[in-house]
């Protein structure tokens, strides 16, 4: 068989940098340690500060470097696993070690797209909540819970002004309904900047972005735009509801 067109391509000179900083930071470097700057990387490595920007970029991607607000870059700690189950306690506050926070809660219009789930009219008010989610005291991702006012019928009976109280009065008649399923997706995104600041990560830093449908009384009941941490979060999936912590050990063991 010939050669491929692929298989002729010649290997981009970031992609290169990237596999030799990459070895750097296992030998050269520990967890938390500040890079030097980009004009002394640059000369280290003999290349362009575009070139080494693109490495970098790359590196920050896949969870091995951070940049943070005030420091630079540093050397990103493993990843810590975070399960994103189908249990019905991401409505109801988490587990121990493990929660979503209520930050606030007001009425607003959906996204179009959001809408669509819900099967509202998009200039339809639903509840807006604003979540964080913290994980042995790591703020891993925010959220936006979109809830529209025939799933939580009952609400205004109750004493619930804007704020992280109407947040809880809204999940507690979300876990009265009884969730009956869910569909999810996850896809790439870049940090917004309200995100940003919550999550203390630069605004366009990489994240993970994941959009779930809650569906209960025959409907969909809700639907959740979370932005996770990409360089800090691995996402494990299951059915079990328990949160699992998990670490990198062979970068664990490079680190120590």
């Amino acid at each position: 068989m010939g050669t491929t067109q692929l298989e002729s391509v010649q290997e981009p000179k970031y992609w290169h940098l990237k596999t030799v900083l990459s070895e750097a930071l296992d030998s050269d470097f520990a967890v938390g340690e500040i890079l030097p700057n980009e004009r002394e990387l640059a000369a280290r490595f003999g290349v362009a500060r575009a070139t080494l920007r693109q490495a970098l970029e790359q590196l920050e991607l896949e969870g091995r470097l951070q940049r943070r607000r005030g420091v630079g870059t540093t050397v990103a700690p493993p990843r810590v696993g975070v399960a994103v189950s189908t249990a019905q306690h991401e409505w109801t506050g988490g587990v121990s070690g493990e929660a979503w926070q209520p930050v606030d809660c007001t009425m607003g219009q959906a996204p179009a797209a959001v809408a669509a789930m819900l099967g509202t009219a998009p200039a339809e008010p639903v509840h807006v909540m604003r979540r964080i989610r913290d994980t042995h005291g790591q703020a891993v991702a925010a959220e936006l819970l979109y809830v529209p006012a025939s799933s939580v019928p009952d609400l205004a009976a109750l004493d619930a002004p804007s704020g992280a109280f109407r947040a809880r009065n809204v999940l507690r008649e979300l876990h009265r309904l009884g969730l009956e399923g869910q569909d999810r997706s996850v896809e790439l995104g870049s940090a917004r900047a309200d995100d940003a600041k919550e999550l203390d990560r630069l605004p366009g830093a990489p994240v993970l972005v994941v959009t779930t449908r809650y569906f209960a009384a025959g409907g969909t009941a809700a639907v959740s735009v979370a932005t996770y941490r990409a360089d800090t979060c691995r996402l494990t999936f299951g059915d079990s509801g328990a949160l699992e912590i998990s670490h990198d050990e062979r970068r664990e063991r490079r680190a120590s």
